[in-house]
């Protein structure tokens, strides 16, 4: 599944692309269409970092997750898996309401600034990747079959 519902973004930037999902056969459930929207979304963070490394970044040592998504263990075992650098996930998922909270401490004075921020930070998971390098190159080469025929429509 490519879900390039208003377009496909980073890296590709392409507006008129428009949303694909590949290999539909009779024995397709739902869960396999749930299973494909979140392949997509490791997918897409591996575009992402690519891009970034290509632009003059660094290779991507690990990635830090949160929000309701991150809950999930196979997501972030997959995310690992593709990007092939460890997941971390924090104790608290919810960071929305953290980061407003640490925003106001700032003004209040409460930190003293982003540093004194980050250091709150606590793991509560970590997914190391454990796919074989075949198995990872097979999956990639089809995410990006897929990002092609998207682009060609």
């Amino acid at each position: 599944m490519v879900p390039a519902f208003v377009g496909l973004g980073a890296p590709h930037w392409v507006p008129e692309a428009q949303g694909l999902i590949c290999g539909l056969t009779l024995d397709v459930t739902g869960a396999h269409l749930v299973r494909a929207a979140l392949e997509s979304v490791a997918f897409q963070t591996l575009d992402l970092t690519a891009a970034m490394a290509g632009d003059g970044g660094q290779t991507t040592a690990a990635i830090r997750v949160d929000g309701g998504m991150a809950a999930n263990d196979w997501l972030c075992q997959f995310l690992a898996d593709v990007v092939n650098a460890p997941v971390m996930r924090p104790a608290q998922l919810e960071a929305t309401a953290l980061g407003a909270a640490y925003l106001a401490g700032l003004a209040a004075g409460v930190w003293p600034d982003l540093r004194a921020v980050a250091a709150t930070w606590s793991a509560g998971a970590e997914f190391i990747p454990a796919m074989a390098p075949a198995r990872r190159r097979e999956l990639i080469d089809g995410w990006r079959t897929a990002v092609r025929r998207t682009l060609a429509t």
